[in-house]
């Protein structure tokens, strides 16, 4: 498995992306060892993509996927690079991507209906490559939008919500789909999170089925701002138990 991890990203630092060979100056090949940086052929044209290596021992791979793009949202996203971080500790290879429209991907934002099938794209990506059950993690709007892309898919074992957006203003989430999710599920959330209260959050998760756990980071916003590292912890500690593994690195 290290191998063809080693040559995802050797392909992608030298530009070496199939169909984009005469497109080289929109792949980075100035990234750090162990990132690979490269494209996914979505529904909607080219996906912006970055795999953090995993171990040649791998027991899961990881999709992690990032906030609203219409205010900022990418896989540069602090909360979305430290949940990639505390599931590529366990040594799984960790996918992130620019939904259609951020970054470098292409197309438009499609108020999360087709960024459902940009996470479907992801996934059967990490599923070709790596054959591996899958952890999925999303924050804010990536969790609303990639819970319903693998909520019901079996290659995915383990569900995470970072920042569940419950209540926002504009905007509606619901996940009644959820009502028939027995996967194992955590949900994280900042005791101050201003799109989801603690009272909206409890009773969503409370009507949800076992496996389920939901952490409240105390005094944290929706950013977690100044709390990362206990949201870290939580993903971290939830992994652990569930699936009975442990970090293969120290935490940062």
């Amino acid at each position: 498995m290290r191998n063809r991890i080693n040559k995802i990203c050797d392909k992608a630092q030298t530009a070496q992306v199939e169909s984009f060979d005469r497109l080289p100056s929109m792949v980075k090949s100035n990234v750090p060892q162990g990132l690979g940086s490269f494209f996914l052929n979505g529904p909607a044209g080219r996906l912006e993509a970055l795999l953090n290596a995993g171990s040649s021992t791998a027991t899961h791979a990881a999709l992690v996927c990032h906030p609203h793009p219409l205010f900022g949202g990418t896989v540069h996203n602090k909360v979305v690079y430290r949940a990639m971080k505390a599931l590529n500790d366990f040594g799984f290879p960790a996918l992130r991507f620019n939904f259609r429209g951020a970054g470098l991907s292409e197309g438009q934002h499609d108020q999360g209906h087709g960024e459902v099938d940009d996470v479907r794209t992801a996934l059967e990506w990490l599923d070709n490559e790596f054959h591996l059950p899958v952890m999925f993690c999303g924050f804010s709007f990536g969790a609303a939008t990639g819970l319903r892309a693998t909520w019901n898919d079996d290659r995915v074992v383990g569900l995470i919500s970072l920042g569940t957006p419950v209540a926002v203003q504009g905007r509606a989430y619901t996940y009644e789909f959820l009502q028939g999710c027995a996967k194992p599920k955590l949900f994280v959330s900042g005791s101050e999170d201003q799109y989801s209260t603690q009272e909206a959050l409890t009773q969503l998760v409370g009507s949800l089925p076992d496996p389920k756990k939901l952490v409240f980071v105390e005094g944290a916003d929706h950013f977690f701002e100044g709390q990362l590292p206990l949201m870290q912890t939580a993903i971290r500690d939830w992994v652990s138990d569930q699936f009975h593994l442990q970090p293969k690195v120290e935490a940062d």
